[in-house]
């Protein structure tokens, strides 16, 4: 029995892997953690180098010594987040266990986990922003001030990282319904292929930027994360800070978040081995976190409203 539900867990749990990627607007930020280290823990270790510039080659004694640094920087994962579900064994048997709980964890996913995910990545991304000084506040736009804003946003990395360094903008929807009545705009505007993970979509372009629309309750600069046990956070999930702006759209270099999941898992115990009920008992556990390196941060560009 217990070989059937751990194999049971396994196909499961791709299957929640591949909904995650399909349906997270900030999935492609999965792909560049490749050169993360993680050995257990709540830290990764994630590479930085730099380089001398040049220096003024003599005829006589040649080249002028240079230093290259490779060093690993330490970053900490805090978002450890989980819940438990259990599903009554006599409304469950198990010939029909996968396609129920697979219903279950699937709105859960889709409902719960995504948009809480999406959330804190930008959210995370406009206080990285901020703290650099990349970030254009209490800006709010229309359909007369939208292009030269987005333009200028774009230039300040565009400036840094050159024209070769692919960029995405990330937009809220109630900004890019602006921005599609903006005068002029089917000049700037067209269609193109986004990858993320295993996933390419069609999306729209800005001067041959990809566009990724986000829903506006995901594009605030602060939430509180409810702990599911302080009175008033036992739904659990996650909303806007009081104190929470909105965030318009966010320029960022595709290579500068890199967005790190370590627990993303699926238990699943049979009735037999749940000790507390008869029934099925999932539980579902995601550690994760996003950071932008330090020589990456000029690589992002935040615009926020009032």
């Amino acid at each position: 029995m217990a070989i059937n539900t751990l194999e049971c867990a396994k196909i499961f749990q791709d299957g929640l892997d591949a909904q995650m990627l399909a349906t997270a607007t900030s999935a492609w930020m999965e792909a560049n953690a490749t050169q993360v280290i993680y050995n257990g823990g709540d830290e990764v270790k994630m590479p930085e180098i730099s380089t001398a510039g040049l220096a003024t080659y003599d005829r006589d004694s040649g080249f002028v010594q240079g230093a290259v640094t490779l060093k690993f920087g330490t970053y900490k994962l805090t978002q450890d987040r989980g819940r438990s579900f259990s599903l009554d064994a006599m409304s469950v048997d198990e010939t029909n266990f996968v396609a129920s709980s697979g219903n279950v964890m699937g709105e859960f996913q889709r409902l719960q986990v995504v948009p809480e995910v999406d959330a804190y990545r930008y959210s995370r991304i406009a206080a990285l922003a901020k703290g650099a000084s990349q970030e254009k506040a209490t800006f709010t736009p229309t359909a007369d001030n939208i292009l030269a804003q987005l333009d200028d946003d774009i230039t300040a990395v565009q400036d840094i990282v050159g024209d070769d360094e692919p960029l995405v903008i990330v937009m809220n929807r109630k900004v890019r319904t602006i921005l599609n009545n903006a005068k002029g705009i089917q000049k700037f505007i067209d269609t193109g292929d986004f990858t993320a993970g295993t996933v390419t979509t069609k999306v729209r372009t800005y001067n041959e930027i990809p566009i990724i629309g986000v829903p506006s309750a995901r594009m605030k600069t602060q939430y509180v994360f409810n702990n599911g046990t302080t009175s008033g956070q036992e739904a659990g999930g996650f909303k806007a800070d009081t104190q929470a702006k909105d965030i318009n759209w966010i320029v960022i270099a595709q290579r500068a978040p890199i967005a790190v999941s370590k627990t993303d898992k699926v238990r699943i115990f049979t009735p037999d081995e749940n000790q507390k009920a008869d029934a099925w008992k999932l539980d579902y556990r995601k550690f994760h976190d996003l950071w932008i390196p330090s020589n990456k941060l000029k690589g992002v560009f935040v615009n926020t409203g009032a």
